[in-house]
């Protein structure tokens, strides 16, 4: 694993050990940066599962300001820990050791709200579609907000969610990985790019 592009590019990554995370290859994360546009101008990521913190870390890379990387498992926080050291980010991020459902509740208790969000769960436990509700529930996109889900090709999403999120684009990688990626409405109805 490596940083693609920006101010890291070609660093190495570190990877989780053992079998609790399955890692976003080079060329899906690759794809995913050039479908929501390869660079940043500032802005707050949430990487939901953050296993290397990979995606996470390539956002700052290419312009983000700031990255909350959540993963219930302690080794995986310390590996994202050390590469966020490696990538010298480590003023621009947080990691929280929590679940899903507990980060998300705790992000809105702080008034968080984010303009690029990486749903990347474990194929085994995947619960993109409730993440995303809550995510609109709890007022945590930002207006124009880009949420990426990165999911099995059996697992059926909806094109619309509370008709505030519409799926504008979704690919699919030697047929059993799928990329789902949405776009929040602002509460005047308009879509960014319109």
């Amino acid at each position: 694993m490596r940083v693609i592009s920006g101010e890291n590019k070609g660093r190495r990554l570190k990877a989780v050990n053992g079998r609790m995370t399955r890692p976003t290859t080079d060329k899906v994360k690759e794809t995913i940066f050039n479908m929501i546009g390869p660079f940043f101008d500032g802005g707050a990521v949430l990487d939901l599962y953050g296993g290397s913190g990979a995606l996470g870390i390539e956002a700052l890379s290419r312009g983000a300001r700031a990255a909350v990387f959540v993963d219930r498992a302690g080794a995986a926080c310390q590996t994202i820990r050390e590469n966020i050291a490696l990538c010298r980010c480590e003023n621009r991020s947080k990691v929280l050791k929590l679940d899903a459902t507990r980060a998300l509740e705790q992000l809105s208790n702080d008034q968080m709200r984010f303009d690029l969000v990486f749903l990347d769960p474990p194929y085994a436990k995947q619960h993109i579609r409730l993440d995303i509700e809550t995510l609109i529930e709890k007022d945590l996109l930002a207006d124009h907000a880009v949420v990426v889900a990165e999911h099995e090709t059996g697992i059926e999403l909806p094109e619309f969610f509370h008709e505030r999120l519409s799926r504008e684009k979704y690919r699919t990688y030697q047929g059993q990985t799928a990329v789902s990626i949405y776009i929040c409405r602002s509460e005047k109805g308009s879509v960014s790019g319109e």
